[in-house]
């Protein structure tokens, strides 16, 4: 699997904020990858979110941003999306690499950075792509703490 490279500086915004969010995804499947599925429902200490609720999570905030509050669709938010129950972590990567492919699609149709969201929020793209940016910086945070736990594995 190949993931984005570290962003350059682009003077086309929309572009450079993809381009970071595309990078900081890669670090999360990085490492949520190459783990079984009983490692990837791992908590140390039952502390943590394990990694494949870490990948659903995300998923599910993708769409809820995108779809929800940019496209005005109905979303919710399941009182278990961070254990992710039943759901491998195969799958869960796989629904995660669409969700980024329809959220970056998404971005490029809906028009001006300042497109205002749906639900009133006070919020715009532009605030809607800072905000998935921080929330899955955060989590790629969590998800190397969860990894070096589990196995060791440190690194990008």
């Amino acid at each position: 699997m190949t993931y984005p490279a570290f962003p350059d500086g682009l003077a086309d915004e929309r572009e450079l904020l993809l381009r970071w969010l595309g990078f900081l995804r890669g670090a999360v499947l990085r490492k949520a990858s190459g783990i079984t599925d009983e490692q990837s429902r791992w908590q140390p200490d039952g502390k943590l979110i394990p990694l494949v609720g870490i990948v659903h999570h995300l998923t599910n905030v993708e769409w809820r941003w995108i779809d929800g509050e940019m496209r005005g669709e109905q979303t919710s938010k399941a009182a278990d999306e961070y254990q992710a129950p039943g759901l491998s972590i195969a799958d869960a990567i796989a629904a995660y690499q669409q969700r980024a492919q329809k959220t970056d699609e998404a971005v490029r149709a809906i028009g001006d950075l300042s497109t205002p969201g749906r639900y009133g929020h006070d919020t715009d793209l532009r605030f809607v792509l800072l905000h998935l940016i921080n929330e899955t910086a955060r989590h790629s945070g969590h998800a190397d703490a969860v990894r070096e736990l589990l196995d060791g594995t440190t690194g990008e």
